[in-house]
């Protein structure tokens, strides 16, 4: 008989055994260590022993926390004028594009007040014009002011000279003149004695005597020409002085050429004024339409129709939807980031959300959430309770997996960082 019909012989007689008989076999069986049983034994073992490896490997493969949610950029939008709202062209919750109009201000005192720009520094360039027109007209007319009294110098000198010279001509007159008057009227003084001694006609004696009378006339016309000369000479003299004084003036024509630059480079510099006054107002004008500066979702809006809003006054929200524009923060207890580093890749469950994404971790914040708190603790004073602290950690999400923009600021995240 084989072994096979030895061993279905046994289970026949055994399933014939009444109950109790059967429990007793059974013990009899593992008393008797069945090699069958040894086998299924030791094989369940080694699966729930590599089972058990293997959740544990995977457990102890990453770090998680239920303590994340999805952060994001909120763009406060403001308006950069003041002034009354004409017109809303947005709703709550609407999405815009980069560039969008959001809401009208009313422009009118900002079109006049770019009218009255306008026209001054239309003024103030022909101001500028005139005083840059003036710079060489001043130039060429202070080189010709300075060649003209310098040649009045020069021609006072000259005149002085000939004044000179014809003070010594008419000196050399009158001492002829002189000379001449002195032998006339010794002549006469002859004549006179021999006429009355008739040795002479008075034919004679009346020659005589009008030739002393000529004589002492042109001592007479000598003298004044003498005098005239010398009149001319001190004349010549007050010309000179004159003209060097001019001369003098003249000089500071280089100042007065630096002074009219100056001038010209002012009125220049208050055109460039008013054509930065200009360029405001236009600038104005452009900041009446208040535009959406980036791509989102538009929410806490406040303002309406007919508000008055001042500069920097926030009228909304909004929120930037792309995967540059939100991560989540996770903050992990500080026992779980001993094996957690930066790059490490991330799957990202969010509550709302029927399915994960995946992400990198970007960077450890520098401290404990407790330190940025308001009141961080003060382990030093009072009883002291070790609490264990949490630190955030940035996440970001890869490219391409919110491609339907689902993601929303303040989503509660559940992340895993794969730290092996």
């Amino acid at each position: 008989m084989t072994p096979t019909e030895t061993e279905n012989e046994k289970e026949q007689s055994h399933e014939r055994l009444p109950a109790s008989d059967k429990d007793m076999h059974w013990k009899q069986r593992l008393n008797a260590r069945d090699p069958r049983f040894r086998i299924f034994l030791i094989a369940g073992v080694i699966v729930l022993l590599v089972v058990g490896f293997f959740v544990w490997r995977y457990l102890t493969s990453y770090e998680s926390t239920d303590d994340a949610q999805v952060d994001g950029h909120l763009n406060p939008i403001s308006a950069r004028i003041s002034g009354h709202v004409s017109k809303l062209q947005i709703v709550d919750n609407q999405f815009v594009k980069a560039g969008d109009p959001l809401l009208q201000i009313d422009p009118t005192d900002y079109q006049v007040a770019l009218q009255q720009a306008q026209a001054n520094y239309n003024n103030a360039m022909a101001q500028a014009k005139a005083a840059e027109a003036n710079v060489p007209i001043t130039s060429v007319t202070t080189e010709s002011q300075v060649s003209t009294a310098q040649a009045d110098v020069d021609s006072a000198r000259a005149g002085i000279s000939v004044a000179r010279q014809q003070l010594d001509a008419a000196r050399a007159q009158q001492q002829q003149a002189e000379a001449n008057n002195v032998k006339a009227q010794s002549d006469l003084a002859r004549y006179k004695q021999l006429v009355e001694k008739q040795e002479i006609s008075e034919q004679q004696y009346d020659q005589a005597v009008a030739a002393a009378k000529g004589s002492a006339a042109a001592l007479d016309a000598a003298r004044a020409s003498a005098s005239a000369a010398q009149h001319q000479i001190a004349q010549s003299q007050a010309k000179l002085e004159e003209a060097e004084a001019n001369l003098r003036s003249t000089a500071t024509a280089p100042q007065q050429i630096v002074a009219i630059k100056a001038r010209a480079d002012a009125a220049m510099a208050a055109a460039e004024t008013r054509k930065a006054a200009l360029d405001q107002a236009r600038l104005n004008i452009q900041y009446a339409q208040v535009t959406a500066p980036v791509d989102g979702i538009v929410s806490n809006r406040t303002v309406e129709v007919g508000q008055n809003v001042q500069p920097g006054q926030q009228l909304m929200t909004i929120i930037p939807l792309t995967e540059n524009d939100l991560w989540i923060t996770a903050n992990f207890k500080e026992n779980q980031l001993k094996d957690m580093r930066v790059g490490q890749r991330v799957t990202i469950s969010v509550d709302a959300l029927d399915h994960d994404y995946k992400g990198h971790v970007q960077s450890i914040a520098g401290a404990s959430g407790a330190r940025f708190s308001l009141l961080p603790p003060e382990n030093a004073t009072g009883n002291y309770v070790k609490v264990v602290q949490r630190v955030p950690v940035k996440i970001t999400i890869d490219p391409g997996e919110d491609k339907n923009h689902e993601l929303r600021p303040g989503l509660s995240a559940e992340p895993k960082v794969w730290i092996r």
